[in-house]
């Protein structure tokens, strides 16, 4: 459960963005939305494999 300390005279609307930043740093919309949909595992492995060439050409060119 995310609990977000309220202070005195601090607004709701900073309260909010609180705790949106904190949904999105525990990553719990990201997983609802990747259980929606089944991904096949061949599909998966493809995507992590894309993103590390991915960031291995990256990383190389900063390296130049």
């Amino acid at each position: 459960m995310i609990i977000v300390p309220v202070k005195e005279g601090e607004s709701i609307d900073r309260s909010l963005k609180k705790l949106k930043r904190k949904f999105e740093k525990t990553g719990v919309v990201k997983e609802l939305r990747e259980r929606q949909k089944f991904t096949k595992p061949s599909v998966k492995n493809r995507e992590a494999y894309l993103k590390a060439v991915y960031i291995q050409a990256l990383q190389l060119d900063q390296e130049k």
